[in-house]
């Protein structure tokens, strides 16, 4: 099957995908703690039998159960060896079911490996691109019909699959992530986002899975529905699982699972299933509810739209002015260049926190300059930067091989900084932006050169146009460079940009410019480049490569905005603007790395709360060889900065990646101050607290980084790892006096297991106190089992134990 063989299922019908298998085979007998595919292999008839029921139910696609078979979860269990013959049998068995009913299709099943991507773990980007190709091309010559890629919490480790699928597959490919309570995956990835990177990497429909019910599906439906240009599709939990005689149960009936799920192809699905606890007359009720009901409707309408993994930016040619900051680029920049040739990142990441404080919404990256490899450098800054801010980034060399390399591994959907009509960028350049699903800025140049009129731009524009519809691109993934020539040199230079802008505003196309050009070799070049913007922004400017630093500029764009009386625009100034230091109308552009409200923090406080791994163990040394004193450093400036990492983690400000990075620098600085507070002292009276993944379960990102977290307040923390059994939690907590324990699981099968070590604390006569939390896990349900408490994330964990144990 190709795309548009899949694209036509969904002209008359609403499609139907199966419902649970975890859950059904744990009905029947699977225990936990084994490999689920190996398990499947020895019962095969169970499998066989229960896709059957989901395909006379109504399902229309099956799920191989490949769910996790991948290298790195085989050796898990020591069956890495049989990755092949393991996927090509667990496809047989659902070739098998679709031949017992005598219809059906059947998509290779993907998941996430359990491993976190480098930079916030070890496991480097092209390694998950090779284990996802490894488990693909045995789906695709097992026979399967389509690929899904399910249940996946990062976008990055999304894109890297659908990369695979890509390059060693012509199938088609959906992907589901699953989404928390607040609307963002773990890695804190909205809808939108997910929905703009990955249509545009060329995935053939898009949809959200597990974690909830199908009443807290719709809103994130809607979300993905206003983006979509391709089918979107709901595969939720039968509700929220319950605790009934010591196992979780599914409590939703299908005729209420069904009545929800109306409520999910309303908002715009056009492909539903089930998940976690859904079983076959789940499916039939849902089968024949959707053919009573209209076939949502696939939009054709694109959106010009950019994404980091965690924002995106829709660009409007009528909305407020953007600026793309043009700081992180060595071109006359004498201290950057240096730093670059010496490996450091230190004035880019103050450079890029310092653009994102003072307005800017794209940040451009440049480190084209001689004496590095701008190639390796790129990837550098791109990891460093895209892990620190939240916005969009723009990458931009004239290199195809740097342009590739920042483009495959870059998590969101990038703006790529430049195309023209020359030979390498038309050949080499345009098919790299396309096969990311990037945009890009048209720059109106040729082999030729510089065009000589307005008219030869526009030709130019519009070739360039053409071979990139020829590639599949449209009008809305391209943002046109005015092409600003120095009026110093071209008297009719501004003229001639303000001619092209409207022009392109005109044909419904976006518009760039390098502002600073206009102005170069004359005096007091500010009141050249805002009177020209003013100008600009009037002829239908969408954004500019500027310097966010300079207050005029800004205010400029600030006020134009407002009297071209575009919306929210007067909101914006007056929330914006700045007071205008007419001694130094270019304050701030060089600007420190710290905002206003880190103003009186120490340097080792800043270190923590920005990430900054970078320096953090020389910041630490030069104040402790100052003579201070070690515990006033823990206590003044890294709990305190830990704190109000918690705090913007708690207010969605901070993602996953941030409290990583900010606790990663704080565990490095603890590493040196706490032998100097420890010397000469008991460390026995530090509160011990034993963490472990329930057996079973062999989901561990999030007891890790609570792991982390913890001892980076000092306590002495007992990790036992993922799949621990009771006994084994039970024996560590005695032993080691544990004050308490901390249960994690991320499975609905797995969080059972809880309520044993609860039942085998208070058995034991222990003290230790039991709090649990995990991506399956409410308050609710620790009241239930008697826990003494939940929490939702690490940083919330931290002031639970501290809470439990009544330290301030």
């Amino acid at each position: 099957m190709n795309k548009t063989e899949f694209r036509k299922l969904f002209d008359d019908k609403i499609l139907i995908l199966d419902g649970a298998t975890g859950t059904n085979l744990m009905d029947a007998g699977m225990p936990l703690g084994v490999c689920p595919e190996q398990w499947i292999l020895e019962h095969k008839q169970i499998m066989i039998d229960l896709q059957t029921a989901y395909l006379n139910a109504g399902t229309d696609i099956l799920y191989a159960p490949t769910f996790t078979c991948n290298r790195i979860k085989l050796n898990e269990y020591g069956l890495a060896d049989n990755l092949v013959s393991m996927n090509s049998e667990l496809v047989k068995l659902s070739q098998k079911a679709v031949e017992n009913a005598g219809h059906g299709l059947v998509a290779g099943d993907i998941t996430m490996t359990g491993e976190m991507l480098y930079p916030m773990g070890k496991l480097q980007f092209e390694e998950l691109v090779d284990v996802y190709k490894e488990q693909i091309k045995v789906l695709d010559e097992s026979g399967c019909d389509l690929l899904v890629v399910e249940t996946m919490m990062s976008l990055a480790e999304t894109r890297a699959a659908v990369i695979a699928a890509n390059e060693v597959s012509k199938l088609p490919i959906i992907a589901s992530l699953t989404f928390n309570e607040d609307g963002r995956t773990l890695y804190g990835t909205d809808p939108v986002t997910a929905v703009n990177v990955l249509q545009n990497l060329g995935v053939a429909a898009i949809g959200v899975n597990c974690s909830t019910g199908p009443d807290k599906m719709v809103e994130l439906v809607k979300q993905m529905k206003s983006i979509a240009f391709i089918p979107v599709f709901a595969k939720p939990n039968a509700g929220m699982p319950e605790l009934v005689d010591d196992k979780s149960v599914y409590k939703m009936t299908p005729e209420e699972f069904a009545a929800d799920m109306k409520l999910i192809i309303e908002a715009g699905a056009g492909m539903v299933g089930g998940c976690c606890g859904t079983r076959p007359d789940h499916i039939k009720a849902l089968s024949d509810m959707a053919a009573t009901v209209p076939v949502p409707k696939i939009s054709s309408e694109h959106v010009r739209c950019i994404s980091s993994e965690r924002s995106s930016l829709v660009i409007d040619l009528d909305a407020p002015f953007k600026v793309v900051g043009e700081r992180i680029n060595p071109t006359g920049k004498k201290k950057l260049q240096a730093e670059l040739r010496e490996g450091s990142l230190e004035l880019v990441m103050n450079m890029a926190e310092e653009q994102v404080e003072k307005g800017a919404s794209i940040l451009d990256i440049n480190v084209g300059m001689n004496g590095i490899d701008e190639r390796e450098m790129m990837l550098k800054v791109v990891y460093q930067v895209s892990q620190a801010v939240n916005l969009p980034l723009c990458l931009d060399s004239s290199s195809p091989e740097v342009i590739e390399a920042a483009l495959r591994i870059y998590p969101g959907r990038a703006l790529v900084n430049s195309v023209s009509l020359e030979k390498v960028k038309m050949e080499e350049i345009l098919p790299l932006v396309r096969k990311y699903g990037a945009m890009f800025i048209l720059l109106p140049l040729s082999d030729k050169g510089l065009p000589e009129s307005s008219q030869e731009k526009e030709d130019i524009i519009n070739t360039v146009l053409g071979t990139a519809y020829d590639l599949g691109f449209t009008k809305k993934d391209v943002v046109v460079d005015g092409l600003v020539a120095t009026i110093g040199a071209q008297k009719d230079a501004a003229v001639n940009c303000l001619r092209t802008i409207n022009y392109c505003y005109s044909n419904g196309l976006a518009t760039i410019c390098g502002l600073s050009n206009i102005s170069f070799g004359l005096p007091e070049r500010m009141f050249v480049n805002t009177a020209f913007l003013t100008m600009a922004i009037e002829r239908g400017l969408t954004m500019a490569i500027a310097n966010p630093s300079q207050t005029m500029l800004m205010n400029a764009a600030y006020a134009s905005d407002m009297l071209l009386f575009k919306e929210d625009s007067d909101v914006r100034y007056i929330e914006n603007v700045k007071a205008l230091d007419i001694a130094a109308p270019g304050a701030g552009a060089s600007g420190g790395k710290a905002g206003a409200d880190l103003e009186g923090k120490s340097q080792i406080y800043i270190d923590v709360l920005k990430g900054n791994k970078r320096t953090i163990l020389d910041d630490v040394n030069a104040v402790l060889a100052s003579g201070a004193d070690p515990q006033s450093i823990i206590d003044d400036d890294l709990i305190s900065a830990i704190n109000e990492v918690g705090k913007l983690f708690e207010k969605k400000k901070y993602f996953l990646p941030q409290l990583i990075s900010s606790a990663e620098t704080m565990e490095m600085a603890i590493g040196v101050i706490s032998p100097l507070v420890l010397k000469g002292k008991d460390s026995s009276n530090m509160p011990t607290i034993v963490v472990a993944t329930v057996e079973g379960d062999i989901h561990d990102i999030g007891k890790n980084l609570v792991v982390l977290m913890l001892r980076n307040y000092g306590f002495n923390v007992i990790d036992l790892g993922k799949d621990v059994p009771c006994d084994v939690i039970i024996q560590a907590a005695k032993e080691n006096n544990a004050s308490i324990i901390g249960l994690s699981a991320l499975m609905t099968t797995t969080m059972v297991k809880m309520k044993d070590v609860v039942e085998a604390v208070r058995e034991n006569g222990l003290d230790s106190k039991v709090i649990i939390g995990g991506a399956v896990i409410t308050e609710s349900y620790a009241e239930e089992i008697g826990a003494d408490g939940y929490s939702e994330d690490a940083a919330d964990c931290v002031v639970l134990v501290k809470e439990l144990l009544g330290i301030e």
